[in-house]
């Protein structure tokens, strides 16, 4: 049986992670849960799943939590660092959003736990020092996304000095025949309204501007090793295909699976068991599937992302708190849909770069760009 800890268990991730535990009781059991603020979701999963400890990182809303349960209540981010390292826990399913999930993610490796890893933004800002401490700590991180699922299991068996090319595939989001000159017009209910995946607020603007994508390059790039250029993107409105990968001998693999994403939560967590899934399975015969070159001038913060993965250092860094900060103003209706890559790059221009950052400047990085963004 895995002893699990899930940070971020009200959330979209979060909530399908829990629903595959309830499916198999005789191979899971939760240690600890954490959220940011939605105790009366969390008090119900607290009774539903009997976890040791928990966290809220909301310090008021914690307090309020203490008086309804009679189990530890921890608080900020000593308390997803504490559920995070907890000493009987097996794996930690971080399914944070944002760049609050670097310093848990960093704590677990350093505690020696599996990382079950969604929160995308921790690779992207902080790549080269978790993927180091992994290293050192040896420590293996088991992606959740759909598209590095796929890479990650196409992969398996084979030496990745073999591999060529990752592509990573996307349904081009809401918008990939809107033509360009109504982008202005894009309210937050359009934004939200993603044709083929349930996702969060934050990560579905994110796949409405194709900034998702671009994170998640960088993300691949850091978790198998190979040059940003050397990861591709297409565009695939059907989702069955979540990603290629080339072999330097001209054989390609592919991963192919219903739009699911319990079913890359799954594998992460029964890795490297496969374990019965109740989902449908592909009918092939009656598949019709299409790619197709997505289009930068449209969606501007997918060539962005490839320019700061190449150029590295605290860019990536900028951009990912930049993108937090423009998404939540685009989210509380102060900037328009078009306003969220010119002012991430205005962040980005004004930047004074750090070629090996610490923790420490990233964190600091973080805080003072989407100080900056709320006042933009």
């Amino acid at each position: 049986m895995k002893t699990i800890s899930i940070l971020g268990s009200t959330g979209s991730i979060g909530r399908q992670s829990l629903e595959i535990v309830q499916k198999y009781p005789d191979r899971y059991k939760i240690s600890g849960l954490t959220c940011h603020s939605q105790i009366e979701l969390l008090r119900q999963q607290i009774a539903l799943f009997s976890p040791n400890e928990v966290a809220v990182f909301d310090h008021e809303k914690a307090d309020g939590l203490r008086t309804l349960v009679d189990i530890p209540v921890h608080s900020g981010i000593e308390g997803l660092k504490k559920i995070a390292g907890l000493s009987e826990v097996d794996i930690v399913m971080n399914a944070l959003v944002g760049s609050i999930g670097i310093v848990p993610t960093l704590h677990a490796i350093e505690k020696g736990k599996t990382i079950a890893l969604a929160n995308k933004e921790s690779l992207v800002s902080a790549g080269k020092l978790i993927m180091e401490k992994a290293q050192k700590k040896d420590v293996q991180i088991l992606p959740v996304d759909s598209e590095h699922s796929g890479v990650f299991q196409c992969v398996k068996g084979h030496k990745i000095d073999d591999v060529k090319t990752i592509t990573l595939t996307c349904s081009g989001g809401p918008f990939k025949d809107l033509p360009h000159e109504q982008f202005s017009s894009i309210t937050k209910e359009n934004a939200l309204r993603h044709p083929v995946w349930k996702m969060g607020e934050k990560i579905s603007v994110d796949s409405a501007t194709l900034m998702n994508k671009g994170f998640e390059i960088i993300e691949a790039h850091w978790l198998y090793g190979l040059p940003v250029d050397d990861i591709h993107v297409v565009v695939h409105p059907q989702s069955i295909v979540h990603s290629f990968v080339e072999f330097r001998d001209g054989s390609v693999l592919a991963q192919l699976a219903i739009p699911d994403m319990r079913l890359p939560i799954q594998y992460a967590l029964s890795y490297p068991e496969r374990i019965p899934s109740p989902h449908q399975s592909l009918n092939i015969a009656t598949m019709s599937l299409s790619f197709e070159v997505p289009d930068h001038e449209k969606f501007p913060c997918l060539p962005l992302a490839y320019q700061m993965g190449k150029r590295g250092g605290t860019l990536p860094a900028v951009m990912n708190a930049a993108n937090e900060g423009a998404v939540k103003r685009f989210l509380d209706g102060t900037i328009k849909f078009t306003d969220i890559h010119p002012l991430i790059k205005r962040s980005i221009e004004t930047h004074q770069i750090i070629e090996n950052p610490s923790v420490d400047d990233i964190l600091e990085i973080d805080m003072n760009v989407k100080k900056e963004m709320e006042l933009l």
